[in-house]
């Protein structure tokens, strides 16, 4: 008898086990938030979800409407190049040129990549072998330790405190793990901080990876966001940048693209060649349609982006002045669109967020999902409407918990 038959004439399931790989990876905290926030739901809770990161606004109706024709386009239902269209990486190297006076070559030094977080993942791949050490930010993006977990890599964590602006300090490293890294992760403007870096910082950065041989990915997913008249700056403007890394930027944020699963990574042409190298095997590009609506994204009018950001900033303003009526000493986030606030005395940031989730019926993030360094905080995000960020800045004023 066939293997295997005598189980499917029983009715029985065989369930194959995952590799030893995929049961090592870190568990995924963003999938744990949503669960919690749809289980509170689900119990008929009106939830105001502030734990997560994802865009609450429309896509531009130039960038829809530049998607549309281009889906009627005969040619983008065929295969595109495995490298993605010419035209969308000359799009992305004249707006680096617009946005930030960077000259970048698109044949070289740009690779389209299927989202941020899959080029975040895929660079540690590209450059480490099993055993080699990554720099990564401690709080940080999550998905920073996947990558590493994926290669076979191990993290040596930059604690991000308030003492520093939750920039690293890269004297605190030792010469030991300096020597041994590879690669280096920085995210500014920051999640979820929501701190930004200067050009004195990014310097100082081109200078410590010059210096130790070791390879920057700034991830740029903020890159619109901030606050006050500032504006962002990029890694590649540092002078030297180039040699010392690759930058990734999402249209997720900028242009509200979460879902269309578009970025691309500018800089150094020895990993954006890699990168371009591992896609090869993996994607043949993306949709040819989502590519046109990218470069109308990259090339058209900023208006929308604009309007944003001022939303953001309103939205910012209305949660930071209305938990301070409240008798909660919060700080301002300076970029991004999260603030990070510290839990009040007694709690830890899990219990803290449980109490907001339970009482309030408000989400948000634990500090501690960031990493151990995180502890003491939640991470709130501004993507619901000002209405609903009023309402949940009265909800949790009227648990009564602050002084």
């Amino acid at each position: 008898m066939i293997k295997g038959t005598a189980e499917r004439m029983s009715g029985a399931v065989t369930t194959f086990e995952p590799s030893h790989l995929l049961s090592a990876l870190p568990k995924q905290f963003f999938a744990a938030l949503v669960a919690r926030a749809a289980q509170a739901a689900a119990e008929g809770h009106d939830v105001i979800n502030l734990g997560q990161g994802n865009p609450d606004m429309p896509t531009p109706a130039h960038i829809v409407e530049a998607l549309q024709g281009a889906a009627l386009n005969p040619s983008n239902h065929r295969y595109p190049p495995f490298r993605g269209h010419d035209y969308l990486k000359e799009a992305a190297a004249a707006f680096y040129k617009r946005e930030y006076g960077v000259e970048l070559d698109p044949q070289r030094e740009i690779a389209i990549l299927p989202g941020g977080k899959t080029g975040l993942v895929e660079v540690v791949q590209c450059l480490l072998n099993p055993g080699d050490t990554a720099l990564v930010p401690d709080p940080g993006y999550p998905d920073y330790w996947s990558g590493i977990e994926l290669a076979r890599a191990v993290m040596e964590l930059m604690p991000l405190t308030e003492a520093r602006g939750f920039l690293p300090d890269y004297g605190t490293i030792s010469p030991e793990a300096a020597a041994r890294a590879k690669l280096m992760f920085l995210n500014y403007p920051n999640n979820p901080t929501g701190a930004v870096a200067d050009q004195a910082f990014f310097a100082e950065t081109v200078s410590f990876a010059a210096a130790n041989t070791i390879c920057v990915v700034h991830d740029f997913a903020y890159a619109a966001i901030g606050y006050e008249g500032l504006k962002p700056v990029s890694y590649l403007q540092t002078p030297g940048a180039k040699d010392t890394g690759i930058e990734i930027y999402t249209l997720s944020k900028t242009y509200n693209m979460a879902g269309w699963r578009v970025a691309f990574a500018a800089g150094n042409a020895s990993v954006i060649e890699s990168l371009n190298l591992l896609q090869d095997h993996m994607y043949v590009s993306l949709f040819g349609a989502v590519q046109e609506a990218a470069a109308a994204a990259l090339l058209g009018p900023q208006d929308s982006v604009r309007e944003n950001m001022a939303r953001y900033e309103a939205r910012r303003n209305i949660l930071i002045g209305g938990l301070r009526e409240a008798g909660w000493q919060v700080e301002a986030p300076r970029g991004s669109f999260f603030a990070w606030l510290p839990v009040p005395p007694g709690y830890t940031s899990q219990s803290f967020a449980d109490l907001l989730l339970d009482k309030a019926h408000v989400v948000v993030a634990p500090g501690i999902g960031f990493g151990a360094y995180g502890e003491g905080y939640v991470r709130i995000g501004l993507v619901s409407d000002e209405a609903r960020l009023a309402e949940a800045v009265q909800r949790i004023a009227g648990l009564q918990l602050f002084d």
